[in-house]
């Protein structure tokens, strides 16, 4: 058994409790789960194929793999995917925890995360046997044996997103090493300030796809983390070796789950309606924070990063006898010690409830 660090929403058990006593319940800002319905286009899709008796493709369906690379380009100015080279996932975090794995990385290999990471990225390196290190900079990262870095922009918890320059800066670097750059690209479609741009941009690679993968997932964008479909692309001899190992696996995306995915892929309306939606709830809390003299960021994502200037535990403490929870920044690693991340991902309802408990507070 591989040892692992505890589950990070474990340590959430005393503030859930402590809010649960809250007269109007709790206002859980914690996990980002989508909260509003999955779009028509989907569920219909979904319902048109459950008649699939036989068994799916780990390849996936040719409509699915080129309504992705359509997207790509119609979406993100990424031409010329080759639907070859796309592979559905089951959901984002699988393909995360067990990329090392899969790469074949293991002992002696460095996985290269950033400073403030989604807690999966660590994992995915220990359960390989490789060594993860956290450097937000080129420069921090020694003369040793980097086999691969994981980029994430926008940034989970952070909502940072990485300029263009930047991201060609790491692919140039990772090349002249022989080093695999996979970008968690899962909030693409989510850019506030900001528009983020894609690994696999003219800009960024000059079309050249070599040693790069990039990762979405529909989970945030169209509602659909409960249907499990991610997606990873790039390096068409990347892409063919996984495919490969997966179909000794059998980590193989269910037949429906493909052709919703594939209505969600073709329908830009629901995701334009979705990011309205997530905007005003982003303001409503922006707003409320900021009254109550929490310093809140975001420019992309579905997140607020933000500080009172405390150990993060002791907001998450604060926040819970106003009824509220969020996830420490701690969780993300030691540069998040005194900061919290917020999700925008509640109702409407229950943004407005925590907005007036942050606004009741202050006044206290």
């Amino acid at each position: 058994m591989h040892r692992l660090p505890a589950f990070p929403w474990d340590s959430l058990v005393p503030a859930r409790q402590r809010a649960a006593q809250h007269p109007d319940g709790p206002v859980d800002l914690s996990i980002g789960t989508p909260v509003d319905r999955v779009p028509l286009p989907v569920r219909r899709a979904l319902g048109d194929a459950s008649d699939c008796p036989g068994y799916p493709t780990v390849h996936g369906t040719a409509d699915l793999r080129e309504a992705y690379s359509s997207w790509l380009a119609r979406a993100h100015g990424v031409p010329n995917v080759d639907p070859q080279a796309v592979l559905p996932t089951i959901g984002s975090k699988e393909l995360v925890a067990s990329l090392p794995t899969q790469l074949g990385l293991g002992s002696g290999d460095i996985v290269v995360i950033p400073e403030i990471a989604y807690p999966t990225y660590e994992i995915g390196a220990l359960m390989a046997g490789a060594t993860p290190l956290r450097a937000d900079s080129l420069t921090a990262i020694g003369p040793d044996r980097v086999s691969m870095v994981w980029l994430n922009s926008p940034s989970n918890p952070t909502g940072r997103v990485l300029p263009p320059e930047h991201l060609a800066k790491v692919v140039a670097w990772a090349r002249s090493r022989g080093v695999i750059v996979a970008s968690d690209e899962c909030y693409i479609d989510l850019g506030w300030d900001v528009t983020p741009v894609s690994i696999l941009h003219p800009e960024v690679c000059g079309g050249d796809f070599t040693g790069l993968l990039a990762v979405h997932s529909l989970s945030k964008r169209s509602n659909m983390a409960g249907y499990r479909a991610g997606f990873v692309s790039g390096d068409p001899d990347l892409v063919a070796g996984l495919v490969a190992l997966r179909r000794h696996l059998g980590a193989i995306v269910p037949t429906p789950i493909q052709a919703a995915a594939a209505a969600s892929l073709a329908d830009d309306g629901h995701v334009l309606a979705q990011r309205s939606r997530y905007k005003n709830r982003r303001k409503t809390l922006i707003d409320a924070f900021e009254a109550a003299g929490v310093q809140a960021e975001s420019d992309a994502g579905l997140y607020l990063w933000c500080t009172r200037g405390e150990p993060a535990m002791q907001s998450v403490e604060w926040l819970a006898g106003l009824g509220i929870i969020v996830a420490p920044g701690s969780m993300y690693g030691p540069a998040g010690s005194q900061h919290f991340r917020v999700a925008v991902t509640a109702t409407d309802e229950r943004v407005e409830a925590a907005a007036e408990r942050l606004r009741a507070g202050r006044r206290r």
